[in-house]
Parts: structure tokens; C-alpha cells; sequence
């Protein structure tokens, strides 16, 4: 079986560091791994749309800075396919499908669904394409037969919710679909990142974010106001690196080659947090010391989504032929799947026919019966008859020998 990938992001925005240490740099060092057979990689406009719907231009607007973003980050166009959702309308009829196969207890129940609900203060006013969001992401995975999907630790609810439609839908209609398995970042630190407010998530909804795109002056801007340990108020007070952004972020992005680089009076990440720890250690200088390290990431990526920019049409062409790619990928898939669907009815339909025909012999056999057993009443009540007539002449002939009822009771007593 073919080795395939498949992963997204919603045009809502710039793509941020969340993004590229969650699921961006996994991506690229899996296309550049060779080993797998297929990469595709969506730009999920019409998902974006379930809680944008009044921002249309907002989210097609995003689509060329996702683009622009994937370029920057590595994803190369000869290894990958890039495409856009809505440019596959497959998908759709796919989605439909599945929502059949889904109970609306069961989307309730899942805690991404329910974490988004909350932060967009949705309450009971959730539209119902955003609801459905694990069905619609179930047909995106398995339109491209993905066998892997490499995201943050977030969607793991989405992908266990999309092998469930697999495992139902291979057991109602046959072996069909391909069941799919979840990558996550292996640095733990990766698999959620914060926002620079300490908020649980960074978000693009939230205004949290450093984005790939941003110049140095905003990268320093944002690293130099990151949410720190709220006691740590003096630099000569103990501080903790547990749930503390600054330190997250270390774990997310510092190499060990940093400290000979930046901070050579440390030896590695563990020498810095004992000293933040115990005490005498400012956060102005870690907070320096992750803006050197965010810098030396982020500088390529900037520039080489400047050389992009600079030839636009070609970077629609090149999501042009993507989604021609996809497209004709993802529409295989829905022919095999609706086929499975009419063998099905196919089937159910050769069970019905033969019910009927069982059913018609059945009742062919209990009328033969029953006109046998008629048949055989008319006998048996046409040799009562002839009795009876015997008997009433023979009663007639031979009175004397007719016991009544008087001469019963008279032999009793």
C-alpha cells in the first residue's frame, strides 16, 4: 500500500510559530524524507468559511499567504501538491456521505469541537458547517487515501473521530476506505504552543501570535512583552520554567548550538532554567536569548517568502495544478465510494428480492395446505353426513334398541 500524506491549514490568516513547530517543519522534513509515495497539502478555504462566512474576501485573501507561507517554510511544489479545498468539490459529496454515519452526540463529544466552541463564544449559535468540521476533515483524509496525517496535538480528537467513520463505513459497505495515523511533533513542547499572552493556545482569533511573516522589529516587539512568571517580580527572586511561555518557546525552538552563539555562559537549556530557578536571573536577558534564536529561525523563512512574492501568478499557477492534481485523485475516491454504496444497495436489494421469493413459496406452500386441509374437511364432513343419515334411518328401523336418557338414569339407580 502506497505511503500517503495529507495535512492543512484554514486561510484565516498568516500562518504562525505554533504552526510551524505543530505540524510546518514535520512536514517538510517528512517531503524531503522519501518515504512516501504522495503529499498533499490543503489549504482548507472552505472549512475557514463555517465561522467566516461573513468575511469571504478575508479568507480569499489568505489563501495566497498560506500559499506564500508553505514556500517559505520548504514545502517544495515538485514533492508536495498544494491545492485549494473548495477546488475540489468531491469533498462535499464526500462530507455528505459521512454525516450519515455520524450522530450528533458524537460531535458534541469531541473536545476539540468543544474547546473551539468555547473560544469563539459560539455558545448554542454554532453553525452547522463548523459543527460538522471532523466529518468534513474525515473526507478530506481519506479522499487522498492519506495513510498519515502530521498535525498538532489538537487535532488528535479530529483524526480518532475520522477513523471511527472509516471503521464504520468499511463495515456497512465493504472494504473501502483507508484508515489513517496521526504524527505528532516528538519535542513535547511542540505539540501546543502558547500564545505570547500565556493564553492555552496560540490563535490567530486571539491576536497571540508570532507569524512567520513578521519583520524583526515585530518578532523583537512581541518576544520582549511575552507573558512571564507573574511572581518573579525582582531578578534576584526564585522563578519558575513550568507553564512559563518564555521557556516553552526555548524548549520549542533552542538548539544547543545557540549557547555558544548567543549565550556563552551557559552551557545548554538546563544550566539557564537551574539559574531561573534559584534565582538571579533576569527575564529581560532570557527574553533576549529567545529573541536571537527566534530571529535565526525566522530570518530565512522571511526572505524566502520575499523571493516568492515576487512572482505571484506563478504561485497561482502552481495551486492551479495542484488542485487539477487533487481533484482527479479525490473524484477516484468518491467513484469507488459511491460505487461500494450501490453494491451495497446492490446486495440489499438481491436479499430483499430473495426474502420476497421465500416468502411467496412459503405462502404458495401454507395455500396448498390449507386447500389440502379443506379438501380434507369437506371429506371428513361428507362422511359425518353419511353416518348421521345411517344412523337416523337406522334409529327409524330398530326404535326398541335406541338408548334415551330415561334409561340411563333407570340402569344407575
Amino acid at each position: 500500500m502506497s505511503k500517503i500524506i495529507l495535512t492543512g491549514d484554514r486561510p484565516t490568516g498568516r500562518l504562525h510559530v505554533g504552526h510551524y513547530v505543530g505540524s510546518l517543519s514535520e512536514r517538510v522534513r517528512l517531503q524531503n524524507s522519501g518515504l512516501y509515495d504522495e503529499i498533499y497539502i490543503m489549504i482548507a478555504d472552505a472549512q475557514a468559511l463555517t465561522d467566516n462566512a461573513e468575511h469571504p474576501e478575508k479568507v480569499r485573501q489568505n489563501i495566497l499567504q498560506v500559499a506564500l507561507d508553505y514556500l517559505a517554510c520548504g514545502i517544495d511544489p515538485e514533492k508536495s501538491t498544494i491545492f485549494i479545498q473548495s477546488m475540489v468539490p468531491e469533498l462535499t459529496e464526500l462530507t455528505f456521505y459521512y454525516m450519515n454515519l455520524v450522530t450528533v452526540a458524537r460531535v458534541q463529544r469531541n473536545p476539540t469541537v468543544k474547546s473551539e466552541i468555547q473560544m469563539r463564544n459560539f455558545e448554542t449559535s454554532i453553525p452547522v458547517g463548523f459543527f460538522c468540521y471532523p466529518i468534513s476533515q474525515a473526507a478530506d483524509i481519506t479522499a487522498f487515501r492519506a495513510t498519515t496525517v502530521p498535525v498538532g496535538e489538537d487535532q488528535l480528537p479530529m483524526l480518532e473521530q475520522c477513523k471511527e467513520i472509516v471503521h464504520k463505513f468499511n463495515t456497512v459497505y465493504g472494504e473501502t476506505l483507508t484508515e489513517p495515523e496521526i504524527i505528532l511533533p516528538s519535542n513535547k513542547a511542540c505539540l501546543r504552543l502558547p500564545g505570547i499572552d500565556g493564553k492555552a493556545k496560540m490563535s490567530k482569533s486571539l491576536g497571540n501570535c508570532i507569524y512567520l511573516s513578521d519583520e524583526e522589529a515585530d518578532v523583537k516587539k512581541k518576544v520582549m512583552s511575552m507573558f512571564t512568571d507573574p511572581n518573579h517580580l525582582r531578578v534576584e527572586d526564585p522563578g519558575r520554567v513550568e507553564g512559563n511561555p518564555v521557556f516553552i518557546y526555548l524548549d520549542a525552538f533552542c538548539k544547543p548550538e545557540y549557547f555558544a552563539e548567543f549565550l556563552p555562559e551557559y552551557q545548554n537549556l538546563d544550566e539557564l532554567k537551574a539559574h531561573y530557578q534559584r534565582g538571579g536571573l533576569g527575564d529581560v536577558k532570557v527574553k533576549r536569548f529567545l529573541n536571537a534564536i527566534m530571529q535565526e529561525t525566522l530570518e530565512p523563512i522571511r526572505n524566502r517568502r520575499k523571493e516568492f512574492s515576487k512572482d505571484i501568478p506563478a504561485v497561482y499557477e502552481m495551486l492551479k495544478k495542484g488542485s487539477e492534481k487533487a481533484e482527479a485523485v479525490a473524484a477516484q475516491t468518491l467513484a469507488e465510494v459511491k460505487a461500494a454504496m450501490k453494491e451495497k444497495r446492490a446486495e440489499q436489494k438481491r436479499q430483499d428480492e430473495e426474502y420476497d421469493a421465500m416468502v411467496a413459496e412459503n405462502i404458495k406452500k401454507y395455500k396448498a395446505d390449507y386447500e389440502a386441509s379443506k379438501l380434507k374437511l369437506e371429506e371428513l364432513k361428507s362422511s359425518y353426513e353419511e353416518v348421521k343419515t345411517r344412523y337416523e334411518a337406522w334409529t327409524k328401523e330398530y326404535p326398541e334398541l335406541v338408548v334415551t336418557e330415561e334409561d340411563d338414569n333407570e340402569e344407575e339407580e
